[in-house]
Order: structure tokens, then C-alpha cells, then sequence
């Protein structure tokens, strides 16, 4: 396993370059691009010489581009009951991932909308499942796995459902993008990787608290980090650990020695 960060939480006033440069120094392996409108690594300026220079760049620092994160706006939305709005985030979805193809990177995180009084849950999961299906193939073809994160949504709250989700898709090309963090409210992390297995393509490192309701340093919330990596080990996971723990909670370096901790359990 790698240690990783994402471009999610690192400063917005670093461009890219200095993003490579800073976190190779706080000791970070691989790292998330995150594709964001106000930074030098906003999807509408990804020229193929762009790029080209951003793979030699992490190259040359031997920081392995782990995954990528994000899009131009609007966000895409395939749970939406707008039918054209759906089918334009799907036209959308695609060539997001050609794009991450052309970075070499194996996995996009898919944050696929929310459940609305507009657009009801039932709706919405099959909206969401139809486009899925319909990506799959695409997503196969580019050699890019769509990572669907479970995030504060309302959708696919359990372990149990994630999973029934991801076999009426049936593709190895979609799965989940595994969060410490984001379950722990209503569930037990170390759960969702033993009952979704192989479905988990990625994961994310970050920590909570129950009590107070805050975010936390990894090892000071309420993750059981052992049993989350006893799970990961059963499946075979051996891919980037990213960290999306905001430096204003700790510090980079800080946060990169948690998950060297972090692996050794």
C-alpha cells in the first residue's frame, strides 16, 4: 500500500507543481487529483500537452497519480429526475473519464447526486443504477473505473444495499470509493469493506467523532483503523490509502506518519 493525499484538502493557493513538490516532502507516495474551476487544475484547461507536462511532473517525483476527483460545473447528476440533465451528465461522465485515461489513472470518484422531495429515493436509485449500466461499458473501453463514494446524500446507507446496488450493475468498472470517515455515523466502516469485498476500488483515510459531531486527526475519532485494515487485507487491497484529512485539522506530515501507522496494524 501507498501513502496518498488528495488535491481535495490540499491548499487552494499551491498550484500544482507546488502541490507535487509539498507533498512529496510531507512524505506523501501517490496522490488524488482533484479537477476544481478555481485552480490550475481545472478540467476546462486540460489540454493533452497539459496533460502530458502534469504525468512528468508527478513522474519525475515519483508520486504515483492514484485516482482523480471532480469535473467541471455543473457537477454531473445521475440520480436527478430531469431526464435530459441526466443524459447530459452521463455525455459528461464520459469524457471525464477519457480525460483521466489520458493521465494513465485507473479510478474517477463519482459522487452521483442526492435524493431530493423533488426526486424521490426510488427514482433516484434507479436513475442512477440505468446510467451506471450505461457507463460501464464506457468505462471498460477507457480502462477507468468509476469509484462511487457513499457520501451524506441520503442514498445507499448501508453496506447491505451498496452492494445489492453494485451487483444490479454487474462491472467490474464500478464500484465503491471507500470512506473511513463518512459512515462511521450510522455504521461501522470495517463492515462495508468485508460485506462489499472486491467492489472497493479506492479508499480514503479520514477520522470522526461521534460525540460532538467533528471531524478529527486519524487514531482521535471513532474508526477502528485494525479492523478496517484486518478487512482490507481480506480483500486483497493493496492500492493508495489517501488521506482526506484537511490540514487544518492536522498537518500534512503529521497526517502522512498516522498512515504509515495506520498500515502497520
Amino acid at each position: 500500500m501507498k501513502v496518498g493525499v488528495s488535491g481535495i484538502i490540499t491548499p487552494g493557493d499551491w498550484t500544482y507543481e507546488e502541490t507535487l513538490d509539498n507533498i512529496k516532502q510531507a512524505g506523501y507516495e501517490a496522490f488524488e487529483i482533484a479537477f476544481r474551476e478555481d485552480r490550475d487544475t481545472a478540467f476546462s484547461s486540460l489540454t493533452d500537452e497539459k496533460i502530458n507536462d502534469m504525468v512528468r511532473m508527478a513522474e519525475d517525483r515519483e508520486i504515483e497519480l492514484a485516482a482523480a476527483v471532480g469535473s467541471g460545473e455543473p457537477r454531473p447528476d445521475i440520480m436527478t429526475c430531469d431526464e435530459n440533465r441526466r443524459r447530459e451528465s452521463v455525455d459528461e461522465i464520459k469524457r471525464i473519464l477519457e480525460t483521466v485515461a489520458k493521465f494513465g489513472i485507473d479510478t474517477w470518484l463519482l459522487v452521483p447526486g442526492r435524493v431530493s422531495e423533488e426526486c424521490p429515493y426510488d427514482a433516484a436509485y434507479y436513475n442512477a443504477r440505468e446510467a451506471l449500466i450505461d457507463l460501464a461499458d464506457f468505462a471498460e473501453e477507457v480502462g477507468v473505473v468509476i469509484g462511487v463514494e457513499y457520501v451524506w446524500n441520503r442514498f445507499l446507507l448501508s453496506p447491505m444495499e451498496f452492494d445489492r446496488f453494485l451487483s444490479e450493475i454487474g462491472s467490474p468498472f464500478v464500484g465503491l470509493y471507500f470512506d473511513t470517515g463518512n459512515m462511521v455515523i450510522q455504521s461501522y466502516p470495517e463492515q462495508w469493506v468485508r460485506i462489499i469485498g472486491d467492489g472497493v476500488v479506492k479508499v480514503h483515510f479520514k477520522d470522526f467523532k461521534r460525540d460532538g459531531y467533528q471531524w478529527t486527526p486519524l487514531l482521535e475519532g471513532d474508526v477502528n483503523f485494525p479492523a478496517v485494515m484486518k478487512e482490507l487485507r481480506a480483500i486483497g487491497y493493496d492500492d493508495a490509502l489517501i488521506s482526506e484529512v484537511s490540514p487544518n485539522i492536522e498537518s500534512l506530515e503529521a497526517t502522512a506518519e498516522k498512515i504509515r501507522q495506520i498500515m502497520a496494524m
